[in-house]
């Protein structure tokens, strides 16, 4: 691992034990095991530590989505599982999600850091305008919009709100339903396009 990406793994991992205030260049040293001042010589500055920790998990949140790919679901793909799967990965990995969560509420203050975050979040959003134009939506933007905010909420409610963390069934259940309202059909039970 190059010492930029165990900084920015470090950086992580302290966003979502420690909250923003947690993270300093001395912390991400001591957290990473590397010597005082390393963070400092990768990146100077708080704002290009924020920088290259939110790539960094854009980077591993991507390979999360890799198999919706960007024009659409692989042949032969079911969506609901397809979506489920995703969905399961993310709650899995609780820590890369509170630390987007931090960021996300950081780059509310930080211009500079909003520009970054809305770039990264079109590299999902698209996805998913892609997959549900492929299912047949009549309205794909509005249609991957909606799924993706389906997915934060769920994410939020299970991470950082009060529900708790839904099954697969659950998972399954709630993307369908949505799925259904959006294409007008149960994505599941065929007569729909084939991927």
């Amino acid at each position: 691992m190059k010492r930029s990406e165990a900084v920015a793994e470090a950086a992580i991992s302290l966003l979502a034990e420690r909250g923003m205030r947690g993270l300093t260049h001395r912390a991400v040293d001591e957290a990473a095991g590397l010597p005082p001042g390393s963070t400092s010589n990768v990146a100077r500055t708080r704002a290009a530590l924020l920088e290259l920790t939110l790539s960094r998990l854009t980077e591993l949140e991507a390979r999360v989505f890799a198999g919706a790919g960007a024009d659409g679901p692989p042949p032969g793909a079911d969506l609901i599982e397809l979506l489920a799967g995703m969905l399961t990965a993310q709650l899995r990995d609780r820590r890369r999600t509170l630390a987007r969560y931090e960021l996300a509420l950081e780059a509310t203050r930080r211009p500079e850091l909003r520009v970054i975050y809305d770039r990264a979040g079109r590299r999902f959003r698209d996805p998913a305008v892609a997959l549900l134009a492929a299912a047949g939506s009549g309205d794909p933007v509005r249609h991957g919009r909606q799924l993706v905010a389906f997915a934060e909420g769920v994410m939020f409610d299970a991470i950082a709100g009060a529900g708790a963390e839904p099954s697969p069934e659950d998972l399954r259940a709630g993307i369908r339903e949505l799925l259904t309202g959006m294409l007008g059909r149960d994505p599941g039970a065929g007569g729909g396009p084939s991927w």
